[in-house]
C-alpha cells in the first residue's frame, strides 16, 4: 500500500513506479476510518522547506498504520536539509517506527528560486535512483538515509533566512490576472480547496494554502502569477510522465 501527495506529478510518478494503484493522500484524508493494514505501507511526498507538507502530516496524525514495514520516500529538488531526520522524528512522535526513509532528487517546482527550464535540463538520474529504491523495498531493506551536520546547518539557514519571508508573503502570494478564463483547473488541482470560480473568474483564498504551487503550474493561461520575483515567469512544470487529469484526480476537492 502506497500513499502519495503530489502537486506537479513527481511524487505521483514515483508512487506509480512502486505500486500500480497508489492512494492520494488528498483524497484519503477524507476517509471516515483511517486504519490501514498491509505487509508494507509507504508514503511518497515532496518536502517543503525540508519538511513533510502539512497535509501529509495531518494525514499521518489522523491515521493508524498496521504494518511490519513502514517507509517514506521524500522527493526534493535542491538540498534536502536533513529531511530524513526531520521526517523520522515526526513519525516517532506519532508512534510510528519507520523501517526505511530515503530521498529522491527530482525537479524542484519552487518558482521563486528555480527556473523550470533549467531544472528539466539537469540529469538527476531519477530512473536509476527509483530502481535502487524499488530493489530496497522489494527485499524490505532496513535503511534510514544518513543526515550530515551540513544538512542540519542548511535547514537552520532556511529557518533563519527564508521561512519568515515565505510566511510573510503567503497571504498575498498569488494574484489572478485578466488572462483567467474560468476553466476551473486551479480549483481542481488544489488539494486544499483554496479556489472558487464565479462568472468565469477564479478567486484565490489563502486560508489553508500550503504553497504547493499546483495551481500556478497547471493554469493553461498562466493567469496565476506570484507576487514575489520568479526565476523565470514564463516557465512552468509538470512531470512528463503524469497527465493533468491524473493530478486533478489526485487533488480535486470540489465535491468534498
Amino acid at each position: 500500500m502506497v500513499f502519495y501527495f503530489t502537486a506537479t506529478g513527481n511524487s505521483l510518478y514515483v508512487a506509480k513506479r512502486l505500486e500500480e494503484q497508489p492512494v492520494s493522500i488528498a483524497q484519503a484524508i477524507h476517509d471516515t476510518e483511517k486504519k490501514y493494514t498491509a505487509d508494507k505501507i509507504g508514503i511518497v511526498c515532496p518536502i517543503f522547506g525540508h519538511e513533510v507538507p502539512m497535509l501529509v502530516r495531518e494525514f499521518i496524525e489522523q491515521s493508524t498504520f498496521d504494518t511490519p514495514y513502514f517507509y517514506m520516500i521524500l522527493t526534493y529538488g535542491n538540498r534536502h536539509g536533513g529531511a530524513v531526520e526531520l521526517a523520522g522524528n515526526m513519525l516517532e512522535t506519532e508512534g510510528i517506527h519507520p523501517s526505511y526513509i530515503n530521498v529522491l532528487w527530482m525537479v524542484d517546482n519552487f518558482l521563486p528560486t528555480f527556473d523550470m527550464n533549467e531544472q528539466k535540463m539537469i540529469d538527476k538520474k531519477v530512473e536509476e535512483h527509483i530502481a535502487e529504491i524499488k530493489n530496497d523495498l522489494e527485499v524490505c531493506r532496513k535503511y534510514i538515509a544518513p543526515v550530515t551536520d551540513q544538512d542540519r546547518v542548511g535547514h537552520q539557514e532556511f529557518l533563519t533566512k527564508t521561512k519568515a519571508v515565505l510566511e510573510q508573503a503567503a497571504p498575498n502570494l498569488y494574484r489572478i490576472t485578466d488572462k483567467c478564463i474560468g476553466c476551473e483547473i486551479c480549483a481542481r488541482v488544489c488539494p486544499k480547496k483554496c479556489f472558487t470560480v464565479q462568472n468565469q473568474k477564479s478567486t484565490w483564498n489563502s486560508d489553508g494554502c500550503i504553497m504547493c504551487m499546483a495551481c500556478v503550474h497547471a493554469c493553461p493561461m498562466m493567469a496565476i502569477q506570484l507576487n514575489v520575483p520568479e526565476k523565470n515567469p514564463e516557465a512552468r512544470y509538470r512531470n512528463e510522465n503524469i497527465s493533468l487529469c491524473e493530478i486533478v484526480n489526485a487533488n480535486n476537492q470540489q465535491n468534498k
